[in-house]
């Protein structure tokens, strides 16, 4: 029961995300002027979940500040932790998105899951995860390791 606490404790604001994404993709969202906008709901999916995912990587990077050297990357090999912070930042956040448009499709009936829309997300990961990496990169080696 302890790590289930520490968890939340060290991922409070990715679990916040989370809810917030899911409280988002499941509500009945309201006509605005906005939805006049082509494909302006991708812009908003890239953006959800590169935040999503940028949360995560900071909040993991936080978590192991002191550990740093274990977990960057290695000239592509990933070391134990490398590979953690990969399926957290990366595939979790993609898997949840995939999940989050199959229920969207066949759970609702004012939703519609779109193949779009998980694209936008899948992105939005990429994009922060890729960012996430090069930061490390040039702190690793601001530190001439």
């Amino acid at each position: 029961m302890r790590s289930v606490w520490s968890f939340i404790k060290d991922y409070k604001f990715s679990l916040l995300v989370t809810a917030v994404i899911l409280f988002l993709s499941f509500f009945k969202p309201p006509h605005t002027e906005l939805d006049e906008i082509t494909n302006f709901d991708k812009f908003v999916h890239f953006g959800m979940y590169f935040g999503f995912s940028a949360v995560i990587w900071l909040e993991y990077l936080r978590k192991r500040r002191s550990d740093a050297s274990r977990w960057v990357i290695h000239n592509t090999s990933f070391s134990v932790n490398g590979l953690t912070l990969l399926m957290s930042a990366m595939v979790l956040p993609i898997v949840l998105s995939g999940a989050i448009e199959l229920g969207q499709q066949y759970l609702t009936a004012y939703r519609g899951g779109e193949w779009w829309d998980f694209a936008s997300n899948s992105m939005g990961v990429v994009t922060a995860s890729l960012c996430g990496y090069f930061f490390l990169r040039r702190r690793r080696r601001g530190r001439g390791e």
